[in-house]
Order: C-alpha cells, then sequence, then structure tokens
C-alpha cells in the first residue's frame, strides 16, 4: 500500500506562495500533495501589471532591486518579460538625469547651488545609514533632519548680495521635506521619525541596476503559475479561520460558500502583515481578519505588532497641453512633460494637504503623456477615497501652482492603486519601525509550534509557517523576499522530510 502524502496548503497566490509550490511541485516530485488557496480570483498578489492610456504600468510591485544574482529577474528573464516590450512602460528609459525642481509658488530652484547639494546630502545619509554607519539612533526622520541643520551651520553666514537661492534655508527645509516624501513611498512608513534608523543597516539590494520589467511584472507570476500542475491554485478561498493546535493535521475553514473546510499536514501562510496586524486586533471578528485556534503565542503576536506595515500607493495622469495657451498671445507649444520634483513651502493654500505629500509627478518615461505621482501613509489612505474629479482638481492646482508660467497643462484622466483599503492586503509593504528589529523579522518567519515536542524532545513538525515579503531580515518590502522566503519553507518541508 503507498503511503500517504503529506499535504501541504499555502495560503496566498502571490510570489511567495507560487515560488513555495513551485519548489515543492519541482524538488519534492511527487512527494507532496500541494493546494495553493487564493482568497481573490486572479494570481499575483501585490502584483498587479495594468494598461493606461497606451502605457504598461504597474499598479503594485514595480521595481527589481538589483538584477546581479537576482532570481527574480532571472525569473523575467525565464518567462520572456526581458524583451522588447509592446508598449511602452515605466522607466523603460532608466532614471532621468535632468529635473525641475521648484517651489509651489513657482519659482524654480537653482539646482546647481541649491537643489543638487541637498539631495546630494540626502543620499549620502541615506547611504551611511544603509551601510550601518548612521549615528544617534531612534527614528530616520530626525537623522536626516539633523544632517541638514549641521550642513546650513557649517556654511557661512554671509550670503553674497542679490542671491536668492544662497542660504536659503526655507527653500533647503522644503526640499529635504521633499525626499522625506520620497523615502516615505520607498519604505511604506507614514512617518519617517518611525523607521528605525539602526534597522536600515541591515536592509540589502540585490548587486547591479534597479529595473523595471518590460513585459510586466505580472509576466512573472504567470511563469510561475503555469508552471505547476493543473488544479493546484483554487481561486476564491478566503481563509476565515485556521484550527492548528490538535496535531499532527490543521483545519481551514473558508468565507461562506467559499468551500468545506481542508484538512493539511502542514500550512503555509503568505498573507500581508497588514492582515495579521487585523487578525490579532482587538476586533479580531472583523471581515478582513483570520481567527487562529489556538490564538498565535505571544512571541509572533509581538513581532507582528511591533513591525511597520504601511501603504503606498501610485496615482497615474494622462495630461495633454492646454489648447487655451497653445497659439494665443504668441504662446509656444510646451515642450515635453518635465520631471518636477516639488518642493512645498506651504504658500499656495489651493493645494491640497494630500498632494504636500508626494514628492514629483513625473513622466513614466521621457516624452510620455503618462505622468506618475507616488503617495505614502495617510496621503496614500486618503487618495483612495476622493472621487476622480476631486483628485484631479488638486492634481491640477498643483502643476498650475508650480510649473512657471501659464498652466499650460491639463489633466485627461486618472487611474490610481488602492492597497490601504483593499481587504486581502489592507497596506503595501513592511518597514522595520522604531521599538522593532530585524529580529522581529526573524520571528516571523519561526513556524509554529515553537520549540522541542513534549514525548520526546525533538523538533515538533511544522504545522503552520510564514512566508511573504514581512518574513525576510534583510530583503523585506521586495518582492526578493517573497521569493526567497517561499524557497526558505519549501525547503524547510522537504529537510524535514530528508
Amino acid at each position: 500500500m503507498a503511503a500517504k502524502k503529506p499535504r501541504v496548503v499555502i495560503v496566498g497566490a502571490g510570489v511567495a506562495g507560487l515560488t513555495a509550490a513551485h519548489r515543492l511541485c519541482a524538488a519534492g516530485g511527487d512527494r507532496f500533495d500541494v493546494s495553493v488557496v487564493e482568497a481573490s480570483f486572479r494570481a499575483g498578489g501585490r502584483v498587479l501589471t495594468s494598461e493606461f492610456a497606451g502605457h504598461r504600468v504597474e499598479m503594485g510591485a514595480t521595481w527589481v532591486q538589483g538584477i546581479d544574482g537576482s532570481p527574480v529577474h532571472a525569473l523575467a528573464r525565464d518567462a520572456g518579460a526581458l524583451a522588447a516590450a509592446l508598449l511602452p512602460y515605466e522607466r523603460m528609459d532608466g532614471f532621468p538625469d535632468r529635473v525641475l525642481t521648484a517651489t509651489d509658488d513657482g519659482e524654480v530652484v537653482d539646482s546647481d547651488r541649491v537643489a543638487r547639494p541637498v539631495e546630494k546630502l540626502y543620499r549620502a545619509m541615506m547611504d551611511a545609514a544603509r551601510a550601518g554607519e548612521a549615528h544617534g539612533g531612534g527614528g530616520v526622520e530626525e537623522y536626516l533632519r539633523r544632517g541638514l541643520r549641521a550642513y546650513q551651520a557649517a556654511r557661512p553666514e554671509k550670503a553674497a548680495a542679490g542671491d536668492a537661492n544662497n542660504n536659503n534655508k526655507e527653500v533647503e527645509d522644503a526640499l529635504l521635506a521633499m525626499h522625506i516624501n520620497r523615502e516615505r513611498a520607498d519604505t511604506s512608513a507614514d512617518d519617517l521619525g518611525d523607521l528605525d534608523l539602526a534597522a536600515e543597516g541591515e536592509y540589502r539590494d540585490f548587486p547591479g541596476d534597479h529595473v523595471t520589467i518590460p513585459g510586466g511584472y505580472s509576466r512573472v507570476v504567470d511563469h510561475l503559475a503555469a508552471a505547476l500542475p493543473p488544479g493546484t491554485v483554487r481561486f476564491g478561498l478566503r481563509l476565515r479561520r485556521l484550527d492548528w493546535g490538535q496535531a499532527p493535521v490543521c483545519l481551514l475553514h473558508f468565507a461562506d460558500g467559499g468551500a468545506p473546510a481542508i484538512s493539511a499536514d502542514h500550512v503555509i501562510l503568505t498573507v500581508s502583515l497588514g492582515v495579521l496586524k487585523a487578525s490579532i486586533s482587538k476586533d479580531a471578528s472583523a471581515d478582513d481578519a483570520i481567527a487562529f485556534d489556538p490564538p498565535l503565542p505571544q512571541f509572533k503576536r509581538d513581532a507582528i505588532a511591533r513591525l511597520g506595515f504601511g501603504a503606498v500607493n501610485k496615482l497615474f495622469m494622462e495630461v495633454e497641453p492646454d489648447e487655451e495657451f497653445i497659439g494665443g498671445d504668441g504662446c509656444e507649444p510646451p515642450e515635453e512633460f518635465p520631471f518636477l520634483h516639488m518642493a512645498f513651502r506651504g504658500h499656495v493654500s489651493r493645494i491640497p494637504w494630500w498632494m504636500r505629500g508626494t514628492e514629483s509627478i513625473c513622466p513614466v518615461h521621457a516624452g510620455s503623456s503618462v505622468a506618475l505621482a507616488w503617495f505614502a501613509g495617510r496621503e496614500a489612505a486618503h487618495l483612495e477615497s476622493l472621487p476622480d474629479e476631486e483628485v484631479i482638481r488638486g492634481v491640477q492646482a498643483t502643476l498650475d501652482s508650480f510649473l512657471p508660467g501659464p498652466p499650460r497643462w491639463r489633466v485627461k484622466r486618472i487611474r490610481r492603486s488602492g492597497w490601504a483599503t483593499d481587504p486581502l492586503f489592507l497596506g503595501s509593504y513592511s518597514y522595520v519601525a522604531v521599538g522593532s528589529s530585524g529580529e522581529d523579522l526573524d520571528r516571523m518567519a519561526e513556524p509554529l509550534p515553537r520549540g522541542p515536542r513534549a514525548d520526546d524532545g525533538r523538533a515538533a513538525p511544522p504545522r503552520v509557517m510564514f512566508a511573504g515579503e514581512a518574513t525576510h531580515r534583510t530583503h523585506y518590502s521586495t518582492t526578493h523576499a517573497a521569493y526567497l522566503s517561499g524557497v526558505r519553507e519549501a525547503d524547510r518541508l522537504l529537510q524535514h522530510y530528508r
């Protein structure tokens, strides 16, 4: 009689879940009964490629953070997603080398004397933080502000007569706030004062260029899913309760009408940190929570609570020259939409508060009629609540204020992401908050039950395992972390059954 195969149920068909399933099916041969249950009706999780105004755009994961040795870049290559694209796509021409930096009253900031020195200071300080060379502890924002104050204090007090930008602390403060907004979007921290400075020294990218994927990030997901045996991924199954205390099996219960309960020898849970936070809250009975029976142990709950998890949203807008200002009064047709970096000094009341949380409005590639702004934290969440017309008015008021001369650009239409209120994610990606540490990311990765068995002292079989970007100590917040954590948990089972 053939031995019963261990049944592995993977919750979530994002990069982590599909990677774990792929590795178990490939490396494990026919040793495991593998299923992937996905709450939505698509694979990918926080990877979602779309189209807007004739462009391929990423509503979620956008960058491959380093290509040398990157398993994600290798997957994109194997999927044929690095070939020449049929549609123009985000950052297809790399990073812009020329930007227009302006203040909200239309003043162009002197690039050589003011904007570049502040940017150089910001980059040097963040490079030092990520090299583990920053001092002072606490949060990143105060660290950056200390650096700017020291930079300003070291400058000669007397400014050259008639030089409006020299020694202009107000503009420099606005420029640093602009870079802080960029860092908020990079990390998902609503407040950089809550982003732990010491932990920045543990984060790692892969070496080499940071690139986008010509064929779209979703091609990577499709490639992983297509390699699985037919029927492995089951859609429309939203986990509501996980009974994991009764050895040797777990029991997964799904939302009403989803499916009967499923038993499993092992569960790999890849839901977002946002969903886990909702699941340990006082209102854990909410629709976006998972009930655990028994409750998650205290070490796991504490790690979930301490780590940061924020919202980041992308706002795409199609822009066109305003015909009212073309050909009249000697006005020439406008050139290409600029790579606009925005230093808010608070002088223009008609710009809504939520627009002040973004660093820039830039074309997705040089010459494109599609521009993009990134939002984080409270601004990202508020953006989701607004009707399109109000968003367009807010962006239009911002463009009219920042771009010198008559208002020459009109916003035609928009497209935006909505990760903060999506009940399957409740945010975008993780960060190490003040009061947390890389050790909490390691705790996130620990399987349950923890410790040896009571009867013989041997390690307990891993019944519930955790994968996803918030479970990797050095690559958290990226698809690299999702991929590597999926491999890690599959290898944990392969080692267990070796």
